[in-house]
Order: structure tokens, then C-alpha cells, then sequence
């Protein structure tokens, strides 16, 4: 059993760092900064908090002044009439359709594309890859018009074919899967071609589970995008059975400026046309951050 003189020093060593420790100054430094982007958050977030709360409220309380910043008991109603009018389940449908086939060609056809420049010798892979690259620098409004032309030539007006086939090539995919397999060791395509696989054989059992983090991470983001689309489905759709989301909600807006908008059922339809990207992001968080660090590597 020890003394309390052999406890003696070592409680007068600790107790120096202990006032050290208790005395640490204050990181002034990383205050300032985590305020800065707690009121980067409040701005960001607040509109949508807005709309959330709008959509709970009848016309009344959305047009009183000063506004209203707290729920009301109507959320039930406004969200009931904004599935009813503007046949959301319809609006929804047709988006999720969009958006899933479109990021899923997209990944499909980059891989190939990018497996193809990576380990296949060809005259002109040069060229082929900085072509790819140039299609970055058009925006969608120089092509739009000879891809709603060729689409009307092939009568995939009003269709999900037409909605989703000129949206499956993507550059950016196709750029960040080559630098992926750029990064990926010869030797493993050496003792896989050793082993008797063949091109397809490597691609499907070596690099496609190598590359799953980021077919999610890029599966989020290629999915946000297809839902958010707006100038291709107005133009390739004129009937309500093809609308999207995006569009549909424009249903909603009176037509003639002599009725007072109903802006809680409109942000109850945009808080519902919302949900889905959000349900994708929490559900494919944890792979999408992976994606994004390993591709930092």
C-alpha cells in the first residue's frame, strides 16, 4: 500500500495541468468560424423552413403582415388539396422515372466509356476523350434544339424515351470513372488477363466492385439532377400524363391574376416534390460521403 508521501508528488504534478487545462485560453478563432457558418446554415436553411411552415397555414394567416413564423393546424388540408390538384402521385411517378433511368444509363454508358479509354489501344483515344471533355463547354440550350428534332424524327414525343434517352450521356461521369481507373494498379489487369479473364470479365468482377462508392456518390448527385430537370421535359412534353414534377406544380398558379394565389397549398406541393432527393440523400449518405473522399485519394 502506498503512503501518502509517495501520493504527494505525483498529485502536485498533476494539478499544474490541471489549472492549465482549466485555464486553456478560448479559440477565438474557431468561434468566429463556426458562427460564420452557423449563419451560412440559418440563411440557406430558413426559406425552406419558410415554405415548410406556409404550407401548414390557410391563405389568411400566409398573407398577414408581419408574417407568421410558426406552424398552423392546417397541414392535413393543404397538403390533401395540393396531392388532389395537381394529380402529384402522376407528377411524382413520372419524375422518379426520369431521374432513376437517366442516372442509371448514365452510369452505365461512363463506365463503359471510361473502361474503353482506359484499357483499350485505339487510334484516336485522344481525341475521342477530349471530344467527351469539349461537350462540357455547350450548354444545354446550344444543343437543345437539334435534340428535340432528331427526338421528333424518331417519334419519342410524349414518351419516357424521349424524356430519358437525351439525358443518359454525361461527361463529367465519364471524366471522373477514367480517373478512377487510372488510379486503379496495372498488375491487377495483368493477373486478371494471367487468371483467363477477358475485358468484360475484369470490368464485372474487379472493377465494378472497386467502384461502387462512387457509382453511389455519382448515382445522388445524377438523380437530383434528372428530378430538378425543367427546360427538356417542357419542351419534349405537352400533355398533363407526361409531366414531371417540376412542371406540374405550375398547375397550381392561378390564370388570371384576378384570384389571390394560394400559396399554402403551392409550398405544400414543393415540400412533397421535395421529398424524394431528400429521402435519396439520407438514404445514400454514408456511401456518397465514402465516394466522395475516395475520390479525393
Amino acid at each position: 500500500m502506498r503512503s501518502d508521501a509517495t501520493l504527494a508528488p505525483s498529485r502536485a504534478a498533476t494539478l499544474p495541468r490541471t489549472l492549465a487545462t482549466r485555464w486553456r485560453p478560448v479559440p477565438w478563432g474557431r468561434v468566429v468560424v463556426h458562427l460564420i457558418l452557423l449563419a451560412c446554415v440559418a440563411v440557406i436553411a430558413f426559406p425552406l423552413y419558410y415554405a415548410l411552415v406556409i404550407s401548414t397555414q390557410t391563405v389568411e394567416e400566409v398573407l398577414a403582415r408581419p408574417p407568421l413564423l410558426t406552424p398552423s393546424g392546417h397541414a392535413l388540408t393543404n397538403y390533401g388539396e395540393a396531392w388532389r390538384r395537381s394529380h402529384m402521385e402522376r407528377l411524382l411517378w413520372n419524375s422518379g422515372v426520369v431521374a432513376v433511368i437517366s442516372a442509371v444509363g448514365k452510369i452505365l454508358i461512363s463506365i463503359l466509356s471510361a473502361f474503353a479509354i482506359v484499357y483499350f489501344d485505339f487510334r484516336g483515344k485522344a481525341l475521342v476523350f477530349w471530344m467527351i471533355l469539349i461537350t462540357l463547354m455547350l450548354p444545354v440550350e446550344v444543343r437543345i434544339i437539334s435534340t428535340y428534332e432528331v427526338i421528333g424524327n424518331l417519334g419519342w414525343l410524349n414518351t419516357y424515351w424521349g424524356l430519358t434517352v437525351p439525358l443518359m450521356a454525361s461527361a463529367t461521369a465519364t471524366f471522373l470513372f477514367r480517373q478512377f481507373y487510372q488510379m486503379v494498379p496495372n498488375e491487377l489487369a495483368e493477373a486478371a488477363q494471367i487468371d483467363g479473364a477477358g475485358p468484360l470479365r475484369f470490368l464485372w468482377s474487379f472493377l465494378l466492385p472497386l467502384s461502387w462508392t462512387n457509382i453511389a456518390a455519382l448515382f445522388v448527385v445524377l438523380f437530383i439532377y434528372g428530378w430538378n430537370q425543367y427546360l427538356w421535359p417542357l419542351m419534349i412534353t405537352n400533355t398533363e400524363a407526361m409531366r414531371v414534377v417540376v412542371i406540374g406544380l405550375q398547375d397550381l398558379i392561378p390564370r388570371t391574376g384576378t384570384h389571390v394565389p394560394e400559396w399554402n397549398v403551392m409550398m405544400a406541393a414543393a415540400i412533397m416534390a421535395l421529398l424524394p432527393p431528400v429521402l435519396v440523400i439520407l438514404l445514400m449518405q454514408r456511401w456518397f460521403v465514402k465516394g466522395l473522399l475516395e475520390s479525393d485519394k
